[in-house]
């Protein structure tokens, strides 16, 4: 058993990559999001995380009698 490219594969994590640092700026944006703007954006993401999750648990008790048979 060839244990060389084991090691390798191994060690490989603990070298140290060099990665160029990136060229990023703090800027204040061009035009600024307005309040109804950001409030529509959370409204769409609370929505995008609860109604799947509300459905799932709306039908659970049909998954439990599906995996019951």
């Amino acid at each position: 058993m060839r244990l060389g490219p084991a090691i390798r594969l191994l060690q490989a994590p603990l070298r140290a990559c060099v990665v160029p640092k990136a060229h990023i700026s703090a800027k204040p944006a061009k035009t600024p999001t307005s309040a109804s703007e950001q409030a529509a954006a959370l409204v769409v993401t609370f929505l995008s995380f609860m109604v799947p999750s509300g459905w799932v648990l709306s039908h659970l008790q049909s998954y439990k009698s599906r995996s019951a048979e």
